[in-house]
């Protein structure tokens, strides 16, 4: 996932990108951070997709300051299954993340541009996402 994105899409649209009956109260909001609260479907215990409220940042179950949570808002595909950091989460808490673009900043000279990356059509898209307890 990036670092910054944005969910400007209809309700409607989002219930049925993430395939729920209905989602929580939302805004558009368009420069979505890390450590904010974010829209995201996981699959409940009785094995049914829900559209749950969740922060943005994993606290692994075994951490004892929640401030991990800053610094691991990114899994890398090729080593999140062996970290510990991600590695239960990965196997048992998975979930998806809705969005209509992202950001990403390149540096030119000391100047940071700043590029979004949307679909030509603006819908909205899913990241992968996992959560913790």
């Amino acid at each position: 996932m990036c670092g910054r994105f944005t969910i400007s899409v209809e309700p409607g649209e989002l219930a049925e990108v993430l395939g729920v009956e209905s989602i929580p109260d939302v805004r558009k909001r368009y420069n979505v951070a890390p450590w904010q609260t974010v829209l995201a479907a996981r699959m409940n215990d009785a094995g049914k997709r829900e559209a749950v409220l969740l922060r943005w940042g994993l606290v692994p179950w075994w951490a004892k300051d929640l401030k991990i949570g800053y610094s691991l808002i990114n899994a890398r595909s090729e080593t999140l299954a062996h970290k510990p950091s991600f590695r239960e989460a990965f196997k048992k808490r998975r979930c998806v993340i809705p969005a209509d673009g992202f950001f990403e900043w390149k540096a030119v000279g000391k100047v940071q541009h700043t590029h979004w990356f949307h679909r030509k059509d603006r819908k909205a898209f899913l990241f992968a996402g996992l959560w913790e307890h």
